[in-house]
């Protein structure tokens, strides 16, 4: 299992365009990702689940990818992540 845990700095936090992007990040992917804001985990190949976290700037995700291709998984999730968010 992989891991990374990042602090949101965009103004405008996890909105519907880039969940939207995320998800098509996250479903490159066959490993099995998630992430947590707080006590709430989400699946973000599901737009529902994504927004039902409601990330706004200086919120702390943690977001992890188990596997057989957990390596490349955490690593697309964790560009885009630091390139969007």
């Amino acid at each position: 299992m992989k891991r990374f845990q990042y602090t949101v700095k965009s103004l405008i936090g996890l909105h519907a365009r880039p969940a939207g992007l995320l998800i098509q990040t996250a479903r490159a992917y066959r490993s099995e990702i998630t992430i947590q804001k707080g006590e709430k985990t989400a699946n973000p190949k599901s737009l529902m689940s994504v927004l039902a976290l409601n990330v706004n700037q200086n919120d702390v995700i943690v977001v992890t990818a188990q596997g057989e291709d957990e390596e490349e998984a955490i690593a697309g999730m964790e560009g885009f992540v630091r390139e969007n968010l």
